[in-house]
């Protein structure tokens, strides 16, 4: 009998959170997708033994968000990752509940700025196959967190000096978005246009020229990093990833 294939927790934090490219790419890599939203009621496990694999997705709300049950909920549950080195991925709001969970503080930036559109992402280190190069990521979002303790800085931005990081042996942190697709930059821009005229925002034209010009570098990012991130499969899965892999270019 053929082995169940090993399955990847998506958390996500509305009713209509949508896990985008992330969990195509994930999904395509032979993982079967468990999603859930605490934020509606829905539970998250009480043990890892059936979950390779673990990521937690933004949301509108906030990571000090304390009289939220699913925010202290998800805080806790990031000891339980860390204890069992299940690989994880914080994005955005995933990545300031790690920072959370690990003692560090979640605020706005002091001059009130967001990060809406296509932003530079700095490397911080040298010989990093997760950031190699310099490049432009999507983003929205208007917290930040300082880097908890024991953590690395693995990239760098200007107006969020935090963008990604890394605690313990294989949990990860990144204030982007590499899951949005064409469609979920339409409708945030459109759903959540009130907030463009922020300090910092991009408009919408600029956001859309943006992924015109950045989102293949981002995408290339996005699959080189799962390939490093994901744990070893089965031979039939590997065989798949491996042909998802001669159609990309190499992350150099």
């Amino acid at each position: 009998m053929k082995k169940p294939s090993l399955k990847a927790l998506l958390v996500l934090h509305q009713a209509t959170s949508d896990p985008g490219r992330v969990g195509e790419a994930i999904r395509t890599r032979g993982f079967e997708l468990d999603m859930r939203a605490p934020a509606i009621g829905e539970s998250l496990p009480d043990h890892l033994d059936d979950h390779a694999a673990v990521v937690i997705f933004g949301g509108p709300m906030s990571a000090n968000d304390d009289h939220e049950e699913y925010i202290r909920a998800e805080i806790r549950f990031i000891d339980l990752l860390l204890k069992t080195e299940t690989p994880y991925l914080g994005i955005c709001l995933g990545a300031q509940i790690m920072a959370r969970a690990l003692g560090a503080k979640v605020y706005e930036h002091p001059e009130g700025l967001r990060e809406i559109g296509y932003y530079p992402v700095v490397p911080t280190r040298t010989n990093c196959p997760l950031f190699a190069k310099p490049m432009k990521a999507y983003q929205w979002h208007r917290e930040g967190f300082d880097l908890p303790k024991h953590s690395t800085l693995l990239a760098s931005g200007d107006f969020f000096p935090n963008q990604a990081y890394q605690a313990g042996k294989s949990a990860y942190g990144i204030q982007f978005h590499p899951e949005v697709t064409e469609a979920m930059n339409k409708r945030w821009a459109t759903n959540a246009a009130h907030m463009l005229s922020d300090p910092g925002a991009q408009s919408a034209e600029q956001q859309f020229d943006g992924r015109r010009k950045y989102d293949a570098g981002l995408n290339v990012w996005l699959q080189n990093f799962l390939d490093l991130w994901l744990p070893e499969k089965s031979e039939d899965t590997k065989i798949r990833s491996n042909e998802e892999k001669t159609k990309r270019p190499a992350l150099t």
